[in-house]
């Protein structure tokens, strides 16, 4: 083969080489030996264990929340971060709620009312929680609720019906434990969002 030719063909062979390795990627890529799979962590979703330490309990509810439910809930969970309570406080604010409203901001029901219980959490003004525009406010009744909570020892610890029953003074104090699972799935779905 003539000289000058093989030069220019190893030439225009090199800077193929050259152009593949430099230039971008090759158009096979190999094979990883041992490849093993990878479990992937999200990691903007609140640890399972942290929502749930103790497995729910019971027959669990749900409902389907409309805008206003879901509404009421990023303001429990704002506020219990404003609080700078974890993400098991808004587990068990929102279970509550959710027994005690469904996550409606309800004013006075007039014969329908449970003595003058109001709001997410169906607090009253006449035990002390505030005002009738505080307690339907859902910064400052979860705020009230969280300020409950903090001073129930061991709340951290305590099972979901325990601590919320120790806040509400509940007539249905076993009611709360229905609600964990959604509130743990809700508090998943939009505490970092």
């Amino acid at each position: 083969m003539n000289t000058i030719i093989r030069k220019s063909v190893l030439s225009v062979a090199g800077l193929a080489f050259a152009g593949g390795v430099f230039a971008g990627p090759i158009a096979h890529a190999a094979t990883p030996v041992d490849a093993k799979p990878v479990a992937v962590v999200q990691a903007d979703k609140p640890d399972t264990a942290k929502l749930i330490p103790h497995g729910v309990q019971g027959t669990q509810s749900h409902i389907t929340l409309n805008d206003e439910q879901t509404a009421n809930v990023k303001a429990i969970i704002a506020a219990t971060k404003k609080a700078g309570l974890p993400e098991r406080a808004a587990v068990i604010s929102i279970a509550t709620s959710l027994q005690e409203s469904k996550l409606e901001n309800l004013g006075h029901l007039g014969d329908r009312n449970d003595h003058d219980s109001q709001g997410l959490f169906q607090q009253r003004p006449s035990s002390g929680w505030g005002t009738p525009e505080q307690i339907t406010d859902p910064d400052y009744s979860t705020t009230a609720f969280l300020k409950g909570l903090k001073q129930v020892d061991g709340w951290q610890d305590m099972p979901l019906t325990d601590a919320a029953q120790t806040v509400q003074v509940s007539a249905y104090p076993d009611a709360y434990a229905q609600w964990e699972q959604q509130a743990a799935d809700l508090v998943g779905q939009y505490w970092n969002s």
